[in-house]
């Protein structure tokens, strides 16, 4: 349907977004985005632009939001930094993150959070926040760090952690959950099962990793986090979970607790993944069976998940090719998030309006992002610019993360990001940077004290 003509004021736009099918809170329609000042200042209509942009035969969507990525910067650079990995997010039209505390040292202090927005300033290609990581030593003070400027809230990582940022025991978690209001992300499996655990690795068999880390490990997590929330009142966010069992009890406490999925959980099964990839499928949590998957599938069908996060984490060809289980967890994902989930709307398992829930007003919802997460007058002009029945293959000199390498490549899919508009800059464009990076920090209803 054709949208119908606005009244637009008689000043000229900065920037007009024409002919492209644009997905609106209500439907999508083909119609005119306008822009000033970087906002979106009108939908509709015909008014004079500084600026045109021809998107016939093009979606634009909400700019998407990838709610936890690991960018290794301070501490582990040679795999990722926050210039590498921005630049990662933006090609694959990805206009903000939300970037994790596990670096070295951990982001747990205000200094360590306001070093990385320093590092951040002038580097970054796209919007970010930091998650501060909740440590034995900030456990009760975590409701004044969740409130510093540029902060995605706290993390907790139940297991998978060493040092302070290893929160395994329910009275430290419950210390951390008491103090604050804002929503804290979880990392749930449970350490202690893990430890015992230990021995059903099997040097040189990375497809002994899930079943090491079985459906139990996380279940036990999810449970005590679920408990603690409840008997805290505060409200708890699951990431990456990748069994169908907690999922169903997620829904049963929907009114504390929120929920994520990975796009390689949704794309990847065990029984092809590890004989193809061998360590290069290794994750924490892992990557399951297709029965999980399909079972994950279920419930995205049943609105559980909140959000689609990729859990970013790069680690160098030379460490990820060591013999498991030496080899370190994690894949990149930030620049493939987009790529998967529209290939999978092209082939019909979920909508679009419901990938632009997940990654756009899912992410805005929950963490109360200030003007982002929908194409409405007065948000930011943040757009992800798709063409939905363009089919291509994943090439390694497509990849831009300095780890080098993606468990997707050679991959054949339908639908391909075109283009990355944050605040009205046009900063990709088919497969080409702008001259500077123009990423700044996410703004939050919890922390933004508007003057």
């Amino acid at each position: 349907m054709a949208a119908p003509a606005q009244n637009v004021p008689h000043k000229a736009h900065d920037l007009a977004l024409k002919n492209g099918s644009v997905v609106l809170p209500d439907g999508t329609v083909e119609t005119t985005v306008y822009v000033r000042d970087g906002r979106i200042s009108a939908i509709g209509g015909t008014a004079d632009a500084a600026r045109v942009v021809d998107c016939t035969g093009l979606t634009i969507l909400p700019g998407v939001i990838d709610t936890q990525v690991h960018f290794r910067e301070p501490g582990a650079v040679e795999n990722e930094d926050l210039e590498s990995g921005s630049r990662s997010a933006v090609l694959g039209g990805v206009t903000g993150v939300f970037e994790m505390p596990n670096t070295k040292p951990t982001t747990s202090t205000p200094e360590a959070v306001a070093d990385k927005l320093a590092r951040a300033k002038g580097r970054m290609w796209c919007e970010h926040a930091f998650y501060v990581g909740a440590t034995s030593d900030n456990a009760d003070h975590c409701g004044e760090l969740e409130k510093l400027p540029g902060t995605a809230g706290i993390k907790v990582f139940m297991g998978s952690s060493t040092g302070n940022l290893l929160v395994s025991d329910d009275d430290m978690l419950e210390r951390v959950l008491r103090s604050g209001q804002r929503r804290v992300a979880i990392h749930a499996e449970d350490e202690a099962r893990l430890i015992e655990r230990m021995g059903e690795r099997v040097e040189g068999d990375p497809a002994s990793h899930p079943v090491w880390r079985d459906d139990e490990t996380a279940m036990r997590a999810t449970t005590r986090a679920l408990h603690l929330a409840r008997k805290t009142g505060r409200r708890v966010h699951i990431l990456h979970i990748t069994t169908p069992a907690e999922l169903e009890l997620i829904s049963q406490h929907r009114d504390v607790a929120s929920c994520e999925l990975t796009p390689q959980h949704l794309t990847l099964a065990a029984e092809e993944a590890y004989p193809r990839l061998g360590t290069f499928a290794q994750m924490n949590p892992p990557i399951r069976s297709a029965a999980h998957r399909d079972g994950l599938w279920h419930w995205v069908s049943q609105g559980m998940p909140d959000v689609i996060g990729s859990d970013h984490a790069p680690h160098s060809l030379a460490n990820k090719g060591k013999t498991y289980p030496a080899s370190p967890s994690g894949m990149p994902g930030v620049q493939t998030l987009l790529p998967l989930m529209l290939n999978h709307v092209a082939h019909h398992r979920l909508t679009l309006r419901r990938l632009v829930d997940l990654t756009s007003a899912g992410p805005q919802r929950l963490f109360g992002l200030v003007r982002k997460g929908r194409i409405a007058v007065g948000y930011d002009a943040d757009f992800t610019i798709v063409d939905l029945k363009a089919r291509w293959t994943i090439e390694q000199d497509w990849l831009a993360s300095r780890c080098g390498w993606s468990p997707f490549t050679g991959e054949t899919l339908t639908g391909k990001p075109i283009g990355t508009i944050i605040r009205g800059h046009q900063v990709m464009w088919e497969g080409t940077l702008a001259d500077k990076a123009v990423g700044e920090p996410f703004r939050f209803d919890a922390t933004d004290r508007p003057a």
